[in-house]
Parts: structure tokens; sequence; C-alpha cells
């Protein structure tokens, strides 16, 4: 499996399993993925998204908010991107979505 599909179905899961995740989507490596309060009413959330930001810097992983509302992180990873890269981000990413603090500010926790 190529780095970049890995990265891409390592998102879409975790939509699957993390209800503050509204939609992940882009081409390629330039890819995105909207946080949301609510999936139904698709309402944003920056600060879950600000938190993700942070908290993902604090483990070397650099990804920044982008949007209109700010709830959208934008992940551009450098090239070359090797497997094992793209199933670290996805990995990172579960952990902190799994934080109780992000259910905090989604509401849920």
């Amino acid at each position: 499996m190529r780095p970049a599909q890995r990265l891409t179905e390592g998102l879409a899961s975790l939509a699957g399993r993390h209800e503050v995740i509204g939609d992940v989507r882009g081409l390629g490596l330039f890819l995105g993925v909207e946080f949301v309060t609510d999936r139904e009413t698709k309402t944003p959330s920056a600060e879950v998204a600000s938190y993700v930001v942070e908290r993902m810097k604090d483990l070397g992983i650099l990804l920044s908010a982008d949007g209109p509302d700010h709830n959208v992180i934008k992940i551009k990873p450098p090239r070359p991107l090797s497997l094992a890269d793209a199933e670290r981000l996805v990995r990172e990413l579960d952990a902190v979505l799994g934080e109780d603090r992000v259910r905090e500010i989604a509401g849920r926790g």
C-alpha cells in the first residue's frame, strides 16, 4: 500500500470512530479533516481543531487549522512520506482524538 493511500484510508477510518470528525477530504497528500460538534448539523468546532493542532505539535507532527470557520486541519506531509510516517500520523491523531479534553470541548464529556 502506498503511503498516501494509507493516510487517506486511515483518516477515513478515524472519521468512523470519532464523532468530532465531520468530513475528510482532499487529493493526494493535500488532505483536510473537518471538526464539528455535531455531525448532523455540521456545527464547526474551531476549538477542537485548535486543540488537535497544538497536541499534535507536542507530538512532533505539524498541522495547521484553516477554512472559513478555522475548523479544518490541513495535512500537507513532506515528501517523501513513508508508510511508517502515514501510520504514525493516523495513530497519533487517533490518540489525541480519544483524549477527554476533545470530548469536553465537543460537549460529549
